[in-house]
């Protein structure tokens, strides 16, 4: 679910970059700004929980896709 989330938004024209630290997956830079905000977690912003299967699960799309319309 995380790699299409992120293939989709790299055809707009968005580039995101995430970094994990199991089993959060935070956004860490939308097209080159680091993303300062917290959400689900104390250290940055969550995009994803890993899961069992290798994809990961999206935490809240309506507030990732606010995020990365403020960093755009």
């Amino acid at each position: 679910m995380l790699h299409k989330f992120v293939r989709r938004m790299k055809r707009l024209g968005i580039e995101l970059e995430c970094v994990a630290n199991y089993p959060w997956i935070y956004l860490d830079k939308v097209n080159g700004k680091r993303v300062t905000e917290k959400f689900r977690a104390v250290h940055g912003f969550t995009i994803a929980f890993a899961t069992t299967s290798p994809e990961g699960e999206l935490t809240n799309v309506k507030e990732i896709i606010k995020i990365i319309r403020k960093y755009k």
